[in-house]
């Protein structure tokens, strides 16, 4: 007897499953399709991506829907395009044998006539993001005053999208007395709320630890400088040869950046992000699950709809804004019971932000090294090797036999594989033989520094100041600007010829140390570090935030060499620096001013609604090639 026999399934949807090739029902199938289908209750169920959370609401949903009334009986809310597409396709698939049953996919960026015409021939049930589904109730386009299930999908990715009011608002125009599926990765304070204000005693499944993660999941972290981010992302996709992963970045002006390299260093790579159109993220996810696309560079938001088997790796080139989120990054990888890793590349400034993620996950985190070039060369090698080994012969290749053989005459067995090997090793023993270690930063969490509380003042050194044209009120207007600061949030700025102090409340020390390091200005690089000495006791604040301390000089005097950042290692040309929200582009010389500037002259990239990915300006312009080029890969 069928596993989804016994779950009380219908014969119309036991057909679909055999179709499908499904055998077993996951955790939370067995624990909540059965509580659905014998019982008219709301529902909260948690449990992470990747578990069929689908088929555990839409399996019952069919079978209690009526395909003969016309009139739309459920509507499925999820957060993003690709996952709205996604679910659609999925429901389709399990009611494929139930006759007049139509499910129709309400969400921005396509006709919304055409939806809502789809909708008036009839769909029982709408499948629909929130904006494109509050648009239709405001026009007048859809009714959903008489529905019997409202689902929330991914639940705490909508509202962290900032969904709250549009959810509120579709949920206020539902009947009372319907059922009021909730499913969702983790449980904050928003979910919550909903599940407060629009359920009526919910039933609870929970798969695993509330907000744990995934058991399948095995999560690494490295430890490089700031400017080493990139090329420690191009090592460990080197170090895996095999690598079939999603790369997360914070904003879609650095997930372009990061793919347009990555392409020109010969990676199979490509980006997913809120400007491109939905043409454009068809093809790249249609690329991506042909694996035409080893390396997936994507935002949080466009990546919610990713559901592509056998994922290897997740990438973390930068950490989330909100913790939560890893949770549904690591999601991607380690599916229906495959393993997965989940790899995050921080600096040292970060550290404390792994702490905070093992707590919510419940797992540890293993530290690495970033391989160096020997290493990743004798995987490359050893990689070939198996490689040569698995490759099928193709015996079209039989009649051209007879020249080669005349040609590679008289090099015995050992000097053939040599001559084999090296054809496409050298390549890489070449770019990596003059490469520098990256393995140098340890995070030392036994013997990590004070933990920075929110409301203590930190102190930093910074490589820039008056021979840079900055007195203490311009370098003071600099930073509010680039750290989108308050006025009051920068004091105690102290300029000398060749470096500064400032200080800022502890609560803005990661945007400080991420913004800020690796960012250019004039040609020269930023390094920022935090100092030991808090600005002296002594010193005071006057009413225009100077600081009348002393001691500083300890830290490394006046360094006329320009301190910390001087260095031109490291890099590619046009690489772009990893900042957080209110990031710039690096600009060309001829863009840079020559003369003093003024305050306030710098750029920023304005930050956008949580909700939509739609409002930012687009990504940023083409890069020169980079220097150093990684060999293709074959």
């Amino acid at each position: 007897m069928n596993k989804f026999e016994q779950l009380g399934l219908n014969e119309s949807l036991l057909l679909a499953i055999k179709d499908l090739g499904f055998e077993n029902p996951s955790e939370v199938q067995e624990k909540a399709i059965p509580v659905l289908l014998e019982q008219n209750t709301d529902l909260v169920a948690l449990a992470q991506t990747g578990t069929g959370k689908t088929a555990a609401f839409g399996f019952p949903l069919i079978q209690k829907i009526d395909a003969e009334d016309k009139s739309t009986q459920a509507l499925i809310l999820s957060p993003t395009r690709e996952l709205c597409l996604q679910i659609t396709n999925e429901i389709k698939q399990y009611s494929k044998y139930v006759k007049g049953l139509h499910t129709v996919a309400v969400y921005g960026g396509a006709s919304i006539t055409e939806q809502a015409r789809e909708v008036k021939r009839g769909a029982q049930i709408i499948v629909a993001t929130p904006g494109r589904m509050q648009d239709m109730i405001n026009r007048g386009l859809v009714n959903i005053k008489n529905i019997n299930f409202c689902i929330l999908d991914e639940a705490d990715e909508m509202l962290n999208m900032g969904f709250y009011e549009d959810i509120v608002s579709i949920l206020s125009d539902t009947p009372d007395e319907k059922n009021t599926w909730l499913f969702s990765a983790t449980m904050p304070a928003e979910v919550a709320r909903i599940a407060k204000k629009f359920m009526h005693d919910p039933a609870e499944v929970t798969v695993g630890t509330k907000n744990s993660g995934s058991a399948t999941v095995s999560h690494e972290f490295y430890v490089v400088n700031a400017r080493d981010r990139y090329e420690a992302l191009k090592r460990l996709a080197d170090a895996n040869p095999d690598i079939f992963s999603v790369v997360f970045c914070r904003t879609k002006r650095d997930t372009q950046a990061v793919a347009e390299k990555l392409i020109e260093d010969g990676y199979n790579a490509a980006a997913l992000h809120g400007d491109l159109s939905q043409a454009q993220r068809d093809s790249v996810m249609k690329s991506f699950r042909g694996r035409q696309v080893q390396m997936l560079v994507a935002t949080d938001v466009a990546a919610r709809g990713i559901d592509v088997d056998n994922v290897t790796h997740v990438v973390n080139y930068q950490l989330p804004d909100e913790i939560e989120t890893y949770n549904h990054r690591s999601g991607r990888t380690g599916r229906a019971g495959k393993l997965g890793t989940s790899i995050v590349i921080v600096t040292k400034s970060e550290i404390r932000k792994i702490h905070a993620i093992e707590k919510i996950i419940r797992q540890k985190f293993e530290e690495k090294t970033i391989p160096s070039g020997i290493e990743i060369c004798e995987i490359q090698l050893l990689h070939l090797a198996n490689k040569i080994k698995d490759t099928e012969v193709d015996h079209e290749i039989d009649n051209y036999l007879p020249a080669i053989n005349e040609v590679l005459d008289g090099l015995s067995k050992e000097e053939l594989i040599k001559k084999m090997v090296s054809v496409e090793f050298n390549r890489f023993i070449n770019y990596y033989k003059k490469k520098r270690d990256l393995s140098g930063e340890k995070s030392d969490r036994s013997s990590e520094p004070r933990e920075i509380r929110a409301g203590d003042p930190v102190r930093y050194f910074v490589n820039i100041g008056a021979r840079d044209d900055f007195d203490w009120m311009q370098l003071k207007d600099f930073l509010k600007e680039t750290l989108d600061l308050g006025r009051d949030d920068v004091f105690k700025v102290d300029v000398k010829e060749g470096f500064s102090f400032f200080n800022t409340d502890g609560e803005h020390t990661d945007k400080v140390m991420s913004i800020l390091n690796g960012y250019e200005l004039n040609g020269r690089r930023i390094n920022v570090e935090i100092s030991k000495n808090d600005g002296g006791s002594s010193s005071r604040r006057d009413h225009n935030g100077r600081s009348g301390g002393r001691g500083e000089r300890s830290f490394g005097g006046d360094r006329k060499s320009g301190g910390f950042g001087s260095r031109k290692e490291g890099g590619f040309r046009g690489e772009r620096n990893d900042f957080t929200r209110g990031e710039r582009t690096d600009r060309s010389r001829s863009d840079r001013p020559s003369s003093r500037r003024e305050p306030g002259s710098f750029q920023r990239e304005e930050r956008s609604p949580r909700r939509s990915e739609s409002n930012d300006r687009p990504a940023g312009r083409s890069f020169e090639a980079a220097k150093n080029r990684r060999p293709r890969r074959s």
